[in-house]
């Protein structure tokens, strides 16, 4: 037994030895490793040192002069387009997705009627203004023309690493600017008829009918004063209910629009749209069909912007 322990006492104790040294022999492998960096650079070959260069993670990282500005994800570039049989302004708008105003601001437009068979226009990337930058511009004074904050203007032209690109000259996009009114002389003439010249308005026939099967884009609220419903171009706007064409025409910002005066002192407008099939003084039903949508005024999409009155009191017409 004395033997038998004896040996497992050396065991153990060799082992323990030879884990205790472990740390003493890697150091001194490390050191006796370790090559000054001097004696490095004189051993080197050529082909050693290409080999040596450190690869950058993701990537090569390439230093320039000239940096290349890339365009942001989602923004749309300026167009040049043809306008063909059929083009008006407002299909265009309707098509790039930007208001009349827009591309008749871009292409210094202030007559819809004035389009011809191949004319080119440019197409703004989205809703704002085209500026070509003057002589004593600066984006101050362009954004407070144009009524935007001046960040908008360094933004989206990424003016603030490279300001050439808002400097005299350079042509510059203008988000959300707010546009001056398209001039259209031929809806200048507003026809409107109220009171007794209009003739007895036919009874109420229950709750107000939707003017079209769209979808509600903006509700009846303190700082709107309809309900806006967004359909296709074109598509026909019955009236809410039977009455008599109180007014149609073209007025500031809403456009082209026709109203319907009910029975109980109520109006029904509908603005926006791109045509008037019903005269002032008209009689008509329920669901008739009196206009179509479209793009005119102030509008990014083609909607009616549908619009109740009770009296003079601008009133829900989803409450009606």
């Amino acid at each position: 037994m004395v033997g038998v322990r004896g040996l497992r006492f050396a065991l153990n104790t060799s082992v323990a030895v030879l884990v205790l040294s472990l740390p003493f022999a890697a150091t001194a492998a490390s050191r006796a490793s370790t090559v000054s960096p001097n004696v490095a650079v004189t051993t080197l070959t050529a082909t050693d040192a290409s080999r040596a260069q450190p690869v950058a993670r993701g990537g090569a990282i390439a230093s320039s002069r000239n940096p290349l500005t890339v365009a942001a994800e989602g923004t749309r570039s300026v167009q040049e387009v043809t306008i063909h049989e059929g083009d008006t302004l407002a299909t265009m708008a309707n098509y790039y997705d930007v208001s009349v105003e827009a591309i008749a601001f871009a292409n210094a437009i202030t007559d819809v009627h004035t389009l011809q068979m191949g004319q080119k226009l440019v197409i703004p990337p989205a809703e704002g203004a085209l500026y070509t930058m003057k002589d004593g511009d600066t984006v101050d004074s362009v954004a407070t023309q144009f009524k935007v904050d001046p960040a908008v203007i360094l933004t989206f032209n990424r003016c603030y690493f490279e300001p050439e690109r808002c400097a005299a000259g350079q042509e510059i996009f203008v988000r959300g600017a707010a546009l001056p009114a398209l001039q259209e002389p031929e809806r200048v003439t507003v026809s409107v008829l109220r009171g007794p010249s209009i003739g007895a308005t036919p009874p109420r026939t229950g709750r107000l009918a939707w003017p079209v099967a769209g979808v509600i884009t903006q509700y009846f609220w303190a700082g709107h004063t309809g309900v806006d419903l967004a359909a296709p171009y074109g598509t026909g706007i019955g009236a809410s209910d039977d009455g008599v064409v109180s007014a149609a025409g073209w007025v500031a910002v809403g456009g082209i629009r026709v109203c319907v005066q009910h029975a109980g002192d109520l109006e029904t407008c509908y603005y926006h749209t791109s045509a008037v099939y019903a005269s002032v003084g008209q009689q008509v039903a329920r669901g008739q069909i009196i206009a179509a949508i479209g793009l005119t005024g102030v509008t990014t999409g083609p909607h009616v912007h549908w619009e109740c009155k009770l009296g003079n009191r601008l009133v829900n017409c989803l409450d009606l």
